[in-house]
């Protein structure tokens, strides 16, 4: 897998944040290439009260532009740095595709940028 050059791009933007006792909930809406409208909410959990760094599970929905939808669950980990945050995932689709995924999330201006590289192609 060749870093350097992702399967697939896209920006995402947080619609919706919700600090909890250990972490915080974040809600997210954008455009994924090859995915059309994404939909998604992550758990981001910090790891012995260290808010730096932490796990990550989430669910992805998209919409897909011929009306079919695609479901996937997020496991992975975070790391941040002020107002940005690092997050790197695997999701498994239920159309067969398995994705390593990083996101660049900024706190500030609700950007996300998404990048994936594809682990096993759908059935």
């Amino acid at each position: 897998m060749d870093l350097t050059k992702p399967d697939g791009i896209g920006e995402l933007n947080i619609s919706r944040m919700t600090i909890i006792a250990n972490g915080f909930e974040l809600d997210f809406e954008g455009q994924v290439e090859g995915y059309g409208a994404v939909f998604c909410s992550h758990l981001l959990t910090h790891i012995s009260g260290d808010e730096s760094r932490g796990t990550l599970t989430g669910e992805a929905r998209t919409f897909l532009n011929d009306g079919k939808v695609i479901c996937t669950p997020h496991l992975g980990t975070f790391k941040r740095e002020q107002s940005q945050i690092y997050s790197y995932f695997t999701d498994a689709t239920d159309h067969g595709a398995v994705n390593f995924v990083t996101w660049d999330i900024n706190l500030l201006t609700k950007a996300v940028g998404v990048r994936y590289w594809e682990a096993k192609s759908p059935s």
